[in-house]
């Protein structure tokens, strides 16, 4: 689909770079995030770098995920990467 995430790449300060399959490309802030329920365990930086696409969804090992609706709302485009 349009809101598939083909390339995810973890940055500093609980951010992410996501390119989506329709070619958009993008930062998305976890910092929000990181107090709430089973994201508190993105806090470990370590954790945090094992960030990747599972069927087109950002995800981590232990099931975190970010919905696509919620990636779409906070994706703040950039033209290259980081």
């Amino acid at each position: 689909m349009y809101w598939d995430v083909k390339k995810v790449r973890p940055l500093d300060d609980y951010q992410i770079y996501v390119e989506l399959e329709d070619g958009r490309k993008g930062l998305f802030d976890l910092k929000p995030y990181l107090e709430h329920g089973v994201f508190r365990e993105l806090k470990d930086k370590s954790y945090f770098r094992q960030v990747d696409v599972v069927f087109g969804a950002v995800t981590w090992p232990h099931e975190q995920d970010i919905a696509p609706e919620t990636l779409l709302a906070g994706l703040k485009p950039v033209e290259n990467t980081h």
